[in-house]
């Protein structure tokens, strides 16, 4: 199995995962938070499509999805166009919302498409690029990518953590 191989495994499991905290949950449970500092299940969602998006683009010179495919103005948050809700304060949380499901899971398969699109053109060799020298050692594109999977796997679990406590509050 080649690097790229797994890393396409991987960021498919993240969506299956991504699918299973989302659906067929009503906005009010999306949009909730279990407590007043908590991030909501949107939130979650929603911050680590961002930082895929933001993260895998720049690596690949590719543009956001957020950005050439309308999801921003879809999502109509009051929040600078580049935001990916690093270092948001409980108030910035709860200005995440979203009206239903569908708009979560379209911009994260979105980003997953143009995620596996990249994934899949990768040589080996494409993995020991540096893409971001202001780290010590620098990082290389194999580096940023488990990066990225460590963030999205840690909120995906958060996110499925929270609609548990949800629902078992609920019951």
């Amino acid at each position: 199995m080649h690097a790229k191989d797994i890393l396409v495994d991987a960021f498919g499991r993240i969506q299956e995962d991504v699918h299973a905290a989302v659906e067929g949950l009503p906005p009010e449970t999306l949009n909730a938070r279990p407590a007043q500092d908590a991030n909501s299940l949107s939130w979650l969602v929603w911050h680590l499509t961002r930082v895929q998006d933001d993260h895998v683009a720049d690596a690949a010179g590719l543009d956001q999805v957020w950005l050439t495919q309308g999801w921003e103005k879809r999502f109509g948050l009051d929040l600078p166009r580049q935001d990916t809700g690093y270092g948001h304060t409980p108030r910035k949380v709860a200005e995440v919302r979203v009206e239903s499901g569908d708009l979560l899971l379209g911009y994260y398969d979105a980003v997953h498409d143009q995620t596996l699109a990249f994934l899949r053109g990768l040589t080996a060799a494409d993995l020991d690029r540096v893409v971001d020298e202001r780290w010590t050692p620098a990082v290389t594109l194999g580096v940023r990518l488990v990066s990225v999977l460590a963030d999205d796997l840690e909120h995906v679990g958060q996110a499925a953590y929270v609609r548990g406590l949800l629902q078992s509050a609920a019951s």
